[in-house]
């Protein structure tokens, strides 16, 4: 019959279980990105082509390269997936906030929209084009299988809209045939989000 094991020897080998686990996450290789202002730019490797194909993170560009927007850069580093530099020196978090928030003044509110989606699995990039701060799609569905579900915009909550800029946010989302979502940040980082619908009497 076996001998069976003592606690302290079972505890002991939990630790070493975890420690294995730990040293395999810390040898996955990391995205090395370079700032360039208002974007990251990396090389097509194979972390940073497993984050596209898995999650659409970033976009694929000409000359083998990806091309991250400051959210999705941030979130990665955050993450511990993603080295970014700016003129040869190594970024920290909080550095890579304050030069985000030099070209984007809304930065903060923004990454935590974007932060709060990522975490909940939801996949959301830019929409600028559709006069939004971010699209979002539903879960499961990746861009090119299926449109946006929602286009969203992040607001502190000390924050004041005009009537005038509910309604033209409102109207962008009807146009695009998209429900308009609005992200409310507390002091705390944290998000609320408030669905809004164009509605005819």
């Amino acid at each position: 019959m076996p001998k069976k094991k003592q606690p302290e020897a079972l505890k002991e080998e939990a630790q070493e279980e975890i420690k294995e686990e730990v040293a395999k996450e810390e040898v996955k290789e990391k995205i090395i990105g370079t700032l360039l202002r208002d974007r990251v730019i990396a090389d097509s490797t194979n972390a940073s082509r497993e984050f596209y194909d898995k999650s659409r993170f970033g976009a694929p560009m000409e000359a083998n390269k990806i091309q991250y927007s400051l959210a999705e850069a941030l979130y990665l580093l955050e993450k511990g997936r993603m080295e970014i530099h700016d003129k040869g020196k190594l970024l920290t978090f909080h550095d890579f906030v304050k030069k985000a928030n030099k070209v984007e003044g809304n930065f903060w509110v923004r990454y935590c929209a974007f932060r709060d989606f990522r975490n909940r699995g939801y996949i959301i990039k830019t929409a600028l084009k559709f006069g939004a701060d971010f699209r979002v799609y539903d879960r499961g569905v990746k861009p090119g299988e299926d449109h946006a579900k929602w286009i969203v915009y992040p607001v502190h909550e000390g924050d004041r809209l005009t009537w005038y800029e509910f309604a033209a946010k409102n109207r962008v989302a009807h146009s695009t045939r998209k429900r308009l979502l609005i992200a409310i940040v507390d002091e705390e980082s944290s998000v609320t989000y408030y669905e809004v619908a164009w509605k005819r009497p």
